[in-house]
């Protein structure tokens, strides 16, 4: 199943982002049992607009679209389909560059 990376901005406070993530796991549990909310990093921006890097197993990018509406309280900025993952074990080290 393709898996996406979603860049959301939120338009709620940092305190109130755990509500809406219990609603997105709602909206996700009782409307798209397809998709998997594999896990998020959130973060502040500059401005201290709370943002999150969500990672999601789904069907088609157009379901986390849907998703995403249902939910509301913050937009899309952007959703990446992932080509892969890569860890630091995936580079054993050979010798010393320096």
């Amino acid at each position: 199943m393709p898996r996406y990376l979603v860049e959301r901005t939120y338009t709620v406070d940092l305190d109130t982002l755990p509500t809406v993530a219990t609603r997105s796991k709602a909206v996700g549990h009782y409307h798209f049992p397809e998709i998997v909310w594999e896990h998020s990093h959130v973060v502040l921006d500059s401005e201290g607009i709370p943002k999150s890097f969500c990672v999601y197993s789904a069907p088609n990018e157009e379901m986390v679209l849907e998703h995403s509406r249902k939910l509301g309280d913050h937009f899309i900025e952007v959703i990446y389909e992932i080509a892969g993952d890569v860890t630091p074990d995936d580079f054993p080290l050979t010798e010393d560059p320096g």
